[in-house]
């Protein structure tokens, strides 16, 4: 997941299929075997504003489904309008297929609404941006070179608390976020004071602001900064500063609630018990409290297309911090809570972030940078260790988004 584009650039290169892209790549993800679904059109629920059927979408989203995935819903908007529809099936024995704006949980999308929060308050003094977080958050004993910015760029160094790679690149487990451990556990609280003092008793990664590494601890450190600067909880401030102003009903932090609520498309784990038999559990209900900031976010493809839009349309922050937001570090491509990515000549730039809790969901969120064109999406698919379709996400997602953004043609 790379971004490397001027902060101001501008592109008019407009999606007209659709585009999907990686789950974000330290939020865990999984595998599928689809239940598959009628082709009844009915069942659909496709929209197409023009009065079009736009079959290349629909085929974009049956592409999904035949690798595996169980559920896929989708909305695009372009110059030919608003299309929203879905495919495969809502849950697994049944052919009803997944509401096109039903509520799904978001995952890593939600780095993208904790950065702008930040960012918010730096552009009313009550943060520096290149200020060290020790100053408002002196409990935590953080190293005094770990500014606000690192945080926003994952350039802090610090330990991912979800487990982390050692430089040795054996690996470092944290709190139970993938596997049997974590079903066993998905319904266990966690405070976000918790989660920083596990991630602060592992040693750093590297030194601050002298390497890029995505890591949940960061925006876990945002939600308390955020909370500690305007003395509200980080729930009121996304509320008041984001989902009110925007009109976005379908969006929540959910807390220790566990229930996605409406129609929702439900995702899956599977494993082998101790007497060698599969078992299959439903995982549409999780507490998501272990990614407080970082990934505990529940919403809708209609939420997110108004979001992404109303933020790259510059109706958030002023055009001096969106383009420090829009900057990429050249490592990973991630500036300040969003990749940007430069999909080659003839394609343009996308800026994004897409996520996934730890099983059985994974959402998209894409914009041009303008704001004017943006795909948002979820999938839904039987998660397990091998992470069956979702391990072969990238190329899928590669080929497609090539397809659509350069209009069919290889990007160089």
């Amino acid at each position: 997941m790379k971004n490397q584009a001027p902060p101001a650039v501008t592109t008019t290169r407009v999606f007209r299929r659709v585009a999907v892209t990686a789950l974000a790549a330290a939020l865990l993800a999984g595998t599928a075997t689809p239940a598959m679904a009628t082709a009844d059109r009915s069942a659909t629920v496709a929209k197409a504003v023009a009065g079009q059927d736009r079959p290349e979408l629909q085929q974009a989203m049956q592409a999904f489904v035949d690798a595996g995935f169980t559920g896929v819903q989708l909305r695009v908007h372009d110059e030919q309008g608003e299309w929203a529809g879905s495919a495969g099936v809502r849950k697994l024995g049944q052919s009803v297929k997944p509401p096109t704006n039903g509520r799904f949980w978001a995952g890593s999308n939600i780095k993208t609404f904790t950065a702008t929060l930040v960012l918010q308050l730096v552009a009313e003094g009550m943060i520096g941006l290149d200020a060290p977080v020790a100053d408002h958050l002196p409990e935590f004993g953080l190293d005094r070179r770990i500014t606000v910015r690192m945080l926003l760029q994952h350039t802090s160094g610090l330990f991912n608390y979800t487990g982390d790679f050692d430089p040795d690149g054996k690996w470092v487990p944290g709190i139970p976020a993938t596997g049997k451990d974590w079903l066993d556990n998905r319904f266990r609280s966690y405070q976000p004071e918790e989660l920083i003092r596990l991630a602060l008793s592992k040693s750093a990664r590297f030194e601050p602001g002298t390497n890029q590494l995505y890591s949940n601890t960061n925006y876990t450190l945002a939600l308390l900064l955020i909370e500690k600067v305007t003395g509200r909880s980080y729930a009121e401030e996304l509320r008041r500063r984001i989902l009110r102003p925007l009109g976005l009903k379908g969006t929540s932090v959910p807390g220790d609630r566990t229930q996605l609520p409406g129609p929702h498309a439900h995702g899956y784990y599977r494993y082998e018990d101790a007497a060698g038999q599969t078992k299959v559990v439903d995982v549409s209900r999780q507490n998501l409290s272990l990614l407080a900031g970082a990934g505990d976010l529940i919403t809708t493809t209609q939420d997110l297309h108004t979001f992404i839009s109303a933020l790259n349309g510059g109706k958030l922050l002023p055009a001096t911090l969106l383009a420090e937001m829009r900057e990429p570090h050249p490592k990973m491509g991630y500036g300040l809570g969003l990749f940007v990515e430069d999909l080659g000549p003839g394609c343009g730039t996308v800026l994004r972030h897409n996520g996934s809790p730890p099983h059985g969901y994974g959402a998209l969120m894409y914009s041009s940078p303008d704001g004017r064109t943006t795909v948002t999406g979820s999938v839904t698919w039987v998660d397990e260790a091998t992470r069956g379709p979702a391990a072969n996400w990238q190329k899928l997602v590669d080929s497609l988004v090539k397809e659509v953004v350069c209009d069919g043609r290889a990007a160089g």
